[in-house]
């Protein structure tokens, strides 16, 4: 199953490789993703879906929230949630 989740990122170098890696290493796949420049950040809709099925997107909403330079992120809420 996939999922969108919405992100506001600043357009500084390597933001979107940052971006890109981390959700590699954490057992998702990106199955698409939409980007608007708005200023001095960009709009994503990045549509991910885990590897294996035991991965959450909340954990995965939580890690990208942490990562330098991004500015807000709206993830879908799991299924799986306690």
């Amino acid at each position: 199953m996939s999922n969108t989740i919405h992100i506001q990122i600043d357009r500084a170098d390597g933001s979107l490789q940052r971006l890109i890696g981390l959700v590699e290493r954490r057992g998702f796949e990106i199955h698409g993703m939409n980007m608007n420049d708005v200023g001095d950040w960009r709009t994503l809709a990045l549509t991910v879906a885990s590897r294996d099925g035991t991965r959450c997107i909340d954990n995965l909403g939580r890690q990208i929230d942490r990562l330098f330079g991004v500015r807000r992120i709206e993830a879908p809420a799991s299924a799986n949630a306690a």
